[in-house]
């Protein structure tokens, strides 16, 4: 028997040095003194991260995900309600540890921060309910006015697909508007101020069983990005530790759960990416 029971010791210590390997992959001292990781996120990007009306508590997939990285590296999180464009100094200032808030992994944002990817994402067209017939094909938005929130990077990459694909085609190009936020663009669709609008494909179909028989989805999405967790350059120790995390969850399913909780499986990635590169 006491052969046995030590056999059973030893499959448990191996048990808990596997479960507690991305705790033991290192969190910066600083963190691990202040017991929680400082992170900056506006929620205001249903189902990414939103503010619960009912109990004014946060919800949403990155909140979800934070809130299990966190606790996969034994520490808490602090959210903090930081605007979008102030997010990067944020980081640089030390006023935050990482970004976590619907951010796309973007080529120019490398140049200062350092991405662990974790969904896929694309920029949607989309119109309202009453005009979906007049909007077959993505072309039929060329000549028409488009709103997006501008503090986003669909302005510039409608204008890019508008270039190929309508204007290359003697088509007339598609009118870009910047509006203060997607929520303002579907304001401005309700309104009739805009034939149609865009934002992450990944936010329309909670928006469409939010509010039935109001928004029509229009073809797929024009672009594929990743959305990442974002990291200062210098902080690989931090970056290193949350990708063990996030490797961790992918392999007990908590990650997969997180996502089909918001029906967004169709957006999960099959391995850690950093930076849009597949980690071997």
């Amino acid at each position: 028997m006491g052969n046995h029971m030590n056999k059973h010791i030893a499959a448990l210590t191996v048990a808990c040095l596997a479960a507690t390997s991305a705790n033991a992959a290192g969190l910066p001292e600083r963190i691990k003194s202040a017991g929680k990781v400082v992170v900056a996120n506006q929620p205001n990007y249903p189902p990414m991260e939103y503010v619960d009306p009912a109990t004014n508590e946060l919800r949403g997939v990155d909140i979800d995900l934070g809130v299990a990285l966190a606790k996969e590296l034994g520490t808490t999180v602090e959210w903090s309600n930081i605007g979008f464009e102030q997010m990067i100094s944020s980081l640089q200032t030390g006023r935050v540890d990482l970004i976590h808030s619907g951010m796309s992994d973007l080529p120019k944002r490398r140049d200062t921060l350092d991405f662990i990817d974790y969904m896929k994402s694309g920029a949607q067209f989309y119109t309202s309910f009453a005009r979906k017939d007049e909007f077959k094909t993505l072309t039929d938005f060329c000549g028409k006015i488009v709103g997006m929130s501008r503090r986003t990077s669909f302005p510039d990459e409608t204008a890019k697909w508008s270039t190929a694909n309508c204007e290359a085609k003697g088509l007339p190009a598609v009118k870009v508007v910047g509006t203060e936020g997607s929520a303002d663009a579907r304001a401005q669709l309700k309104q009739g101020r805009l034939d149609a609008a865009v934002q992450g494909s990944e936010t329309l179909p909670y928006l469409m069983d939010l509010e039935k028989d109001t928004y029509a989805v229009v073809g797929e999405p024009f672009t594929v990005v990743y959305q990442g967790i974002g990291f200062a350059k210098k902080d690989t120790e931090l970056r290193d530790a949350y990708a063990a995390a996030l490797k961790a969850l992918m392999e007990s399913g908590e990650y997969k759960a997180i996502f089909a909780k918001y029906g967004l499986e169709g957006t999960l990635l099959d391995g850690i990416y950093v930076n849009g590169e597949a980690v071997k």
